[in-house]
């Protein structure tokens, strides 16, 4: 191994410490803020060719086949996001934005015949 040295490398990267103090040192609330951020980039990608332009695309360089999750984590290691809070009315109002088509909704009373 001449001229070579060994970098020891995490399991992610960029670093889940350094993540975490991003999201407030909530795991959990890291997983809901990047995978909200990666739908985002995989709706961003679905709708070019379509010239919608709805959502914002990947605000870091992106390499071939990258997944939206790995843009999302990085875009957050790199400060371009940040976290607010969430009301109870706009949680509300998201919830009532679940397309009729979504697997995991839950069903209406309409359609259980109530």
């Amino acid at each position: 191994m001449s001229g070579t040295t060994a970098a020891p490398e995490g399991i992610t990267n960029p670093p889940i410490d350094d993540l975490l103090e991003a999201a407030d040192g909530s795991k959990y609330g890291l997983v809901i803020y990047a995978a909200k951020r990666a739908r985002q980039i995989n709706a961003y990608y679905s709708q070019l060719g379509e010239g919608l332009l709805e959502y914002v695309g990947p605000l870091v360089e992106t390499h071939v086949q990258e997944k939206p999750l790995s843009v999302a984590l990085r875009e957050i290691d790199a400060g371009l996001l940040t976290i607010r809070p969430v009301s109870p009315e706009e949680a509300a109002a998201e919830a009532a934005a679940v397309a009729p088509s979504d697997p995991f909704a839950a069903p209406s009373d309409d359609a259980r015949g109530f």
